[in-house]
């Protein structure tokens, strides 16, 4: 895939080219459906799929009472993105500028005269440019002035369930990391690295790793059981993600303990795939409360884990990237 960071970067119009707009956080299985239609469109026409985005997401700039956080982070949006099978990726800086942009403009300067569209795809729901102007009967008309058709999607979903970001961003943030999957298509993960904590697990008997994320995303605080994969090799464990009210921290902190691995992880950078959660958070009276607390979590946290499988990505049919240790 090739990524345009700036439309000054597209020095030639793209051929026959298909594009789809959005934000695409957390590339779950409504976003991909979007990408293969994309994928096919572009076939049908001997053309290229493309896709546009923004950073900053344009909620971090226009004004709303909405608190976001990203299911994805950027870099790892664009690795979604290009898994999925696309072309090419364009990123536009998100400023107060582009926003006044009317949807016309847009289409007609960027769309058409800058990236040389073909033709649209887009959710049934969708709507950009300046106050959303940029509707379904508008873009249909603009397509029949400028040369582009225009394919709106039905509503993408499994059952009564429409896939979206932010059902995604509500379950992961409930702890539903078990349920999730049927949404994002993979289990959720966090990338990080590991640093310094307390270390305190090693006195209880189970040494954690520390892991500081550049997510913003991270599920409710609680005992997960998990898979962490270090240098592409997956190992089974136990999550603890929260304050540690035994001991009166206040920060929050995200602490795994490794089943059957030995051996320094400090600066090293860790994956956590999140298999299912086991119990909230709680404080105990003491230490040794605590520590049979953490042998109990474990059993249950191997017993959910042995035989279990994780799904990274998989996109074209009949492969699969899911694997197991």
């Amino acid at each position: 895939m090739i990524i345009f960071r700036n439309l000054d970067d597209i020095r030639d119009k793209l051929a026959n080219a298909v594009v789809t707009i959005g934000n695409f956080d957390g590339v779950h299985l409504g976003h991909r459906a979007i990408f293969r239609r994309v994928r096919e469109a572009a076939a049908e026409l001997g053309g290229v799929s493309v896709a546009i985005t923004f950073v900053p997401h344009p909620l971090r700039l226009l004004p709303s009472r909405k608190s976001l956080r990203l299911i994805t982070p950027y870099g790892e949006k664009e690795g979604l993105i290009a898994a999925s099978g696309i072309d090419y990726l364009v990123i536009i800086p998100f400023t107060g500028e582009f926003a006044a942009m009317s949807a016309p403009d847009f289409v007609s300067r960027v769309l058409v005269g800058r990236i040389g569209m073909k033709k649209l795809v887009i959710g049934y729901d969708y709507a950009f440019g300046r106050n959303r102007e940029g509707n379904v009967a508008l873009l249909q008309k603009l397509g029949g002035e400028l040369g582009f058709d225009v394919e709106v999607l039905a509503p993408i979903g499994n059952g009564d369930n429409v896939y979206s970001s932010t059902r995604v961003r509500e379950m992961i943030g409930a702890g539903e990391v078990k349920g999730v999957v049927s949404l994002l298509g993979r289990h959720f993960f966090l990338d990080g690295t590991v640093v310094h904590g307390h270390h305190r697990g090693k006195g209880l008997g189970f040494p954690t790793a520390n892991l500081a994320t550049e997510n913003e995303l991270i599920p409710k605080s609680g005992v997960y059981a998990v898979k962490v994969k270090i240098d592409d090799v997956l190992y089974d464990g136990a999550c603890n993600i929260g304050a540690n009210p035994t001991f009166g921290d206040e920060a929050i902190s995200i602490e795994v303990f490794i089943f059957d691995y030995a051996g320094d992880l400090y600066g090293r950078r860790l994956r956590l795939l999140f298999v299912d959660r086991i119990r909230d958070e709680m404080k105990f009276p003491d230490a040794a409360a605590l520590q049979q607390a953490i042998r109990a979590d474990v059993a249950r946290c191997r017993e959910i884990l042995r035989g279990a499988t994780v799904i990274e990505y998989h996109e074209q049919p009949g492969k699969s990237d899911s694997a197991d240790n």
